[in-house]
């Protein structure tokens, strides 16, 4: 398998704990976005929207899309119950995850670490300060009532909306007023087999 992706990048970084986690072979292939790579002829014969993360197969066929590409990794595995109810938990926290939390928490910390919080994006970088407030609430109040989001064990849910929380101070997030959210955070940090976000 080659992935193309950013080991900065929220969505990344899902498919590479994934990875790591089953110990699926694979070969990890760079991509600048800030560089324009990913609108290079090269890499939109592979992915007409020009994005990554990117999984190639062998057989050369291809999947975008960071969750797709993390439940068709983890199909079969614990990390995706089979219970059709669970299952189904597990895809409206996904939903959740790129609806409602990574268009906030996601973009301000593009707009702050990637861009270095430029004078003409600081309006656009304070409105999401609000959006990204209510998710963590969100996922506070269901960890008051649940060691993971699906449940008591770690599952898809969890790895993908990990992926930008434990960064989301990076966003001007302050996460200290969410007691259950950085216990579920330390929690998955200290996983056997937890892969940190590489550093930059």
């Amino acid at each position: 398998m080659q992935i193309y992706g950013d080991h900065q990048s929220g969505n990344c970084y899902k498919v590479a704990w994934v990875l790591h986690h089953l110990n699926l072979q694979h070969q990890w292939h760079d991509v600048d976005i800030l560089a324009g790579e990913t609108q290079q002829p090269s890499f939109t014969s592979l992915n007409p929207n020009a994005k990554i993360p990117l999984l190639v197969l062998d057989d050369g066929r291809c999947l975008s899309e960071s969750n797709a590409i993390i439940n068709y990794l983890a199909a079969a595995t614990e990390l995706l119950p089979s219970d059709p109810y669970l299952h189904a938990k597990v895809l409206q926290w996904q939903f959740f995850e790129q609806y409602s939390h990574e268009p906030y928490i996601a973009t301000a910390r593009f707009i702050n670490r990637y861009l270095g919080l430029p004078e003409g994006r600081r309006a656009e970088y304070a409105s999401k300060q609000q959006g990204g407030h209510r998710a963590l609430a969100v996922m506070e109040q269901q960890l008051r009532c649940s060691r993971y989001l699906v449940g008591e064990q770690l599952t898809l849910a969890d790895i993908s909306l990990y992926a930008y929380t434990h960064v989301a101070e990076e966003g001007g997030f302050d996460l200290a007023g969410y007691p259950q959210l950085c216990r579920w955070l330390e929690e998955i940090a200290s996983q056997p087999n937890h892969l940190p976000m590489a550093a930059s």
